[in-house]
């Protein structure tokens, strides 16, 4: 007896994406699909991860720099020509 097949839908973009990931481990789309199957069963819940990644340290206080610097006011360059001159460019 066959089992039965399933039909997923996704953009070509994201399906080439993630075929070229899961090939990098030495599987195809399908055996992904059938373990991400079985185990929702195993563990009788969705075996996802949803939420927004963290920013590591550097990105984090690159944010809270930007936040001060919008908090004080203080536009930072009189000029676009001063910011690129302040870069170096």
């Amino acid at each position: 007896m066959s089992a039965p097949s399933v039909t997923v839908r996704v953009d070509e973009a994201t399906k080439l994406a993630a075929a070229s990931i899961v090939e990098d481990f030495g599987f195809d789309l399908s055996s992904v699909t059938r373990a991400f199957y079985r185990q929702i069963v195993r563990e009788q819940r969705i075996p996802l991860n949803l939420e927004y990644p963290k920013p590591n340290n550097e990105s984090r206080e690159a944010i809270e720099e930007a936040k001060a610097i919008i908090a004080s006011g203080d536009p930072g360059y009189d000029s676009v020509d001063a910011m690129f001159e302040a870069m170096g460019v």
